[in-house]
């Protein structure tokens, strides 16, 4: 088979098929997380051409938002029954068909079934849950590298593919901004279903990082750490749920959508029009929030390592929104908005290395997976509410300033939060017997 011979082409020069299994998966997340974030960009030109109000594309955003958290707890499920190739190929599927049918929609409903059902539901299947996936299934060593690459990547291709966007939405019309992701989506597809196998006993090989030994005789396929049936998830978030420290990630993390994904990526370019900047400068300054965002991300997974979690997550929340504060009050210059830009893309969604690693050792190993992914709900719920108030406050009060206010509250209330997580204790140790 192609992915055998390409494996040991790869082996004789020392590079094992995961990284290339890792370097596909980065593309992808990049493009289909591209997809949440190009929206934004075409608010003005919609209101603009179809008369429809700003409110009312935001509802479908918000709805988009809303399902693609939704989906995380069971994107885990899909891809273990139908297999990670098939899984993402289908997203990547629906996520192109999604941007194309938007091109032709005259009606709202239209516009609702593209970007909010078949966006919301193809980006879902290919959350942060199959980093993880890939991370779990292909990495023995250098796992936590490739989760904070991974994640990085997510957040980054929200923001990445706007300058061209904006670019091409100023020179040649909205219509024809959706290009880009669409001719990824299919390169991509084709990379996926050349590439990508499910696990490396799939070609005869061990994780990267794992003894040749692992893989010298057939063994049974390893037992899954979630329940695989769709009764699963509930039952992981019923149990969750009698734990006071998941309402607390759980809350601080839909803050953390509230005042990130759903208020700055999805008007920010909407918002700095207001102020008389144009869409590209503005796009740009939202594509160097995404590069500040890689390195923070992952220095925030050094981070996490070494100090207390809770008290990251302080710092990240309480830093956020005080910048969220001073924006309405900037200068909306580039000059300006580049400082705001390497500040809070620096804190984007550096949350997630430390509340992922508060939510294992509150559930430990085999439960964090599945009880994240309903985190992660919330962390889309509130960028749904976000997405969606934000729209009305432009609509009814002709301004955004009062969302970024409550953004910005909001994110101190969750900085407090964070600090009310109670500390992992350490399992008791058997004392010895004096007899």
């Amino acid at each position: 088979m192609f992915a055998h011979a390409l494996s040991r082409r790869l082996d004789r020069h020392g590079i094992h098929y995961a990284w290339l299994i890792a370097i596909v998966t980065f593309c992808v997340m990049l493009t289909t997380s591209a997809s949440l974030g190009l929206p934004g960009a075409f608010l003005k030109p919609l209101t603009k051409e179809m008369g429809w109000d700003t409110d009312q594309i935001s509802s479908i955003l918000a709805f988009r938002f809303a399902l693609f958290g939704l989906m995380a707890p069971f994107s885990a499920i899909l891809m273990e029954r139908f297999g990670v190739r098939n899984v993402v190929c289908a997203a990547l599927a629906m996520i192109g068909a999604g941007m194309a049918l938007a091109t032709v929609a005259t009606e709202l409903w239209q516009l609702f079934l593209a970007w909010g059902l078949l966006l919301g539901i193809g980006s879902g299947m290919t959350a942060l849950v199959l980093a993880a996936v890939v991370a779990n299934r292909w990495f023995h060593a250098r796992r936590g590298l490739v989760i904070g690459l991974l994640t990085a990547s997510s957040a980054t291709g929200q923001l990445a593919f706007l300058p061209v966007a904006a670019w091409l939405i100023e020179h040649m019309g909205w219509r024809v901004a959706v290009l880009p992701v669409l001719i990824a989506c299919a390169v991509l597809a084709c990379a996926v279903f050349a590439f990508m196998r499910n696990r490396p006993s799939d070609i005869g090989k061990p994780a990267f990082g794992e003894s040749p030994a692992a893989v010298a005789a057939p063994a049974a396929p390893p037992a899954p750490q979630a329940p695989l049936t769709l009764r699963g998830p509930f039952v992981v978030l019923a149990e969750a749920m009698r734990n006071p420290t998941f309402w607390i990630l759980a809350g601080t993390f839909f803050i953390c959508g509230l005042s990130t994904n759903g208020l700055i990526q999805t008007h920010f370019i909407s918002l700095c029009a207001d102020y008389g900047m144009s869409a590209v400068p503005a796009a740009s300054a939202l594509a160097m929030m995404g590069a500040f965002d890689f390195v923070g991300t992952i220095l925030s997974g050094w981070l996490s390592d070494r100090y207390d979690s809770r008290k990251l997550l302080f710092w990240y929340y309480a830093l956020r929104g005080l910048s969220l504060f001073w924006l309405p009050h900037s200068t909306f210059t580039l000059y300006g908005l580049s400082i705001f830009a390497m500040f809070y893309g620096l804190d984007w969604i550096a949350t997630v290395p430390p509340t992922i690693k508060l939510a294992g050792s509150a559930f430990g190993r085999d439960r964090a997976p599945m009880v994240f992914g309903w985190i992660f709900a919330a962390h889309q719920i509130g960028a749904a509410t976000a997405a969606f108030g934000a729209g009305l406050s432009r609509t009814m009060l002709l301004t955004y300033a009062p969302a970024l206010y409550v953004a910005g509250g909001a994110c101190l209330i969750a900085a407090l939060m964070a600090l009310s997580v109670r500390r992992a204790q350490p399992a008791p140790q058997a004392q010895p017997s004096n007899a």
